[in-house]
């Protein structure tokens, strides 16, 4: 095969041109702190942040795809950075190439790109180096896996879903010194983004040390086939969200012509929250993975237990496929 091929075959099997593949039993949940990689055509790590008082939004995204096509796993990364004091978007994309992912004590790279964690408990500090981000992140809660475990269904594939949701987050962004909280996430499955399933994922980190992860997952006629929520505590436990509706509001229209809803009402049995897009112009069109979605900092208002609540975070809005 030749090596020019590689790129394109990898972007056939993330926009949709090889079939959803029935190798994820939901039934037997991985633990919390599965970060290695996996036999599954789709595997991603990822680590967003909102950081208001820097004016910065930034997430990094790590693909490995497997495919029966190509003799090796390949790995896509992704990076975007937002600042939000001039209004400049930046998207960096790595083409699909070889890589590494060891664990524990994690390692990802793919290129100059790495994820390190500094030693195999689950909870000692990453170091995250890619393009403009040169960033520590040290875990304030341990892993854990979402209930129920996974994100998805039968018809649109499923996902196992684990992570760390409360970071905290040193180091540098175009080398400029900055602080804050950041969001990581690990999941695997046979899920295919933009041919079997589409979705709107909020990660919010709460006034007071709760965070919340709501996640509607859509099928390509924009059906929802799964909502699910999680809170995980202060101290670290997680629990699913009772009684949960995610309500479309606001909707805007990109320049492509994709519409994506950049407002919404949250609510659960416990809670009632207003979620606002603090930036609307955040499309991302990629070419190595020949996806559209909408990735933004977001400001959360309302009311938890009855009593007044606010948060900051990120919401993605993935659209489907498109050709460059």
């Amino acid at each position: 095969m030749r090596l020019k091929v590689i790129p394109v075959l990898a972007a056939l099997l993330l926009s949709g041109c090889a079939p959803v593949q029935t190798v994820v039993n939901p039934a037997q949940l991985p633990p919390a702190t599965d970060f290695g990689a996996h036999a599954n055509p789709m595997e991603w790590w990822y680590v967003s942040a909102y950081l208001p008082a820097e004016g910065l939004a930034l997430h990094w995204a790590q693909f490995r795809v497997q495919d029966s096509r190509v003799p090796v796993p390949l790995m896509i990364s992704h990076v975007a950075v937002t600042d939000l004091r001039t209004g400049q978007l930046n998207f960096l994309e790595q083409p699909a190439g070889s890589g590494e992912v060891t664990s524990p004590p994690l390692r990802v790279r793919h290129g100059a790109w790495t994820l390190t964690q500094a030693g195999p408990e689950p909870t000692a500090p990453l170091s995250l180096k890619a393009g403009p981000l040169d960033l520590t992140l040290t875990p304030v809660k341990g892993p854990v896996l979402h209930p129920p475990g996974f994100s998805g269904s039968a018809d649109t594939g499923v996902l196992f879903y684990q992570g760390i949701t409360r970071l905290d987050l040193s180091g540098t962004v175009n080398g400029r010194a900055v602080r804050g909280q950041a969001w990581l996430d690990h999941q695997w499955g046979n899920q295919i983004p933009g041919r079997s399933a589409l979705w709107d994922w909020f990660s919010v980190h709460l006034d007071g040390g709760r965070d919340l992860m709501v996640y509607r997952v859509r099928r390509p006629d924009g059906s929802v086939a799964q909502l699910i929520g999680s809170v995980v505590e202060p101290d670290g436990r997680v629990r699913a969200v009772p009684g949960l509706r995610a309500e479309p509001g606001e909707m805007w229209t990109s320049p492509t012509g994709r519409p994506y809803t950049l407002g919404w009402r949250l609510v659960s049995d416990e809670f009632d929250l207003s979620v606002r897009a603090v930036r609307r112009e955040q499309e991302l069109l990629s070419r190595s993975t020949r996806i559209a979605y909408w990735e933004g900092p977001i400001e959360v208002t309302g009311t938890w237990a009855a009593t007044p609540a606010a948060g900051t975070g990120m919401m993605e809005l993935v659209s489907g496929t498109w050709s460059p």
